[in-house]
């Protein structure tokens, strides 16, 4: 498995002094000397802008990684340089690159797996509607996002969820969506939009494997909602 230079559920790193270019150096060879996993994600950010200051900067401002991999280099100038902003977009991007190569090979078989493989839309600050689709073998082709803003059945229109899987030859296909709130609990909304989509799969003759709803774990509370567990979906 590819080593990973970033982990997008990655908490804020502690702030710390401006480190010295021995510091730096140091940092460096750890790197070299015993590979990507001896450097946080707070060290590796700070190589890759050359100064640890600027990366602790960003990561207090932005809060964490995941939502850092948002930011525009518009936003980014505000606390770096262009060059900089531009080198960090680009790493950023090349990471969740890679992290999308490596799940391509997995088998999503379960609403958990499915859960992982979009876990980074528990941080959005709007509902995203995707459609995960699958081959014959239940392996990822793509995920495509259909609608965003307020879920409901003017936004997510079974024309704009199945277009994607018609035009890449899917075998099935997952629905995914994420409530900024935090709760996965399904909305009578939600409820609506599966049974059309699960009426409308079964004319195309396109299997809807589940709807899963990404939330943020709690205390006796899942990071999602499966409306395939949930019986909803056969």
């Amino acid at each position: 498995m590819p080593q990973q230079f970033f982990s997008f559920e990655s908490e804020l790193q502690n702030t710390t002094p401006e480190p010295s270019s021995s510091h730096c150096s140091s940092v460096q060879e750890r790197l070299v000397t015993y590979g990507s996993e001896a450097l946080d994600s707070s060290e590796h950010l700070g190589v890759i802008l050359g100064s640890q200051k600027d990366a602790n900067a960003l990561l207090q401002h932005f809060g964490s990684l995941a939502v850092l991999a948002q930011a525009s280099v518009e936003q980014l100038v505000a606390f770096v340089s262009r060059s900089k902003a531009i080198r960090l977009v680009s790493s950023l991007r090349m990471g969740a690159v890679t992290l999308r190569e490596e799940r391509q090979s997995l088998t999503l078989d379960s609403a958990v797996a499915i859960a992982e493989l979009c876990s980074e839309m528990r941080f959005l600050d709007r509902e995203l509607l995707r459609v995960v689709l699958l081959n014959a073998k239940q392996q990822l082709i793509k995920i495509a996002t259909v609608s965003q803003g307020s879920l409901n059945e003017s936004l997510a229109h079974p024309r704009e969820v199945f277009k994607p899987a018609i035009v890449l030859s899917a075998y099935s296909f997952i629905m995914v969506h994420n409530h900024p709130s935090g709760n996965p609990s399904p909305s009578e909304a939600d409820m609506r939009l599966t049974r059309r989509i699960l009426e409308a799969s079964r004319i195309l003759q396109l299997h809807l494997i589940d709807h899963v709803i990404i939330g943020v774990p709690a205390p006796g509370r899942s990071g999602y909602f499966s409306f395939k567990e949930a019986g909803v979906i056969g």
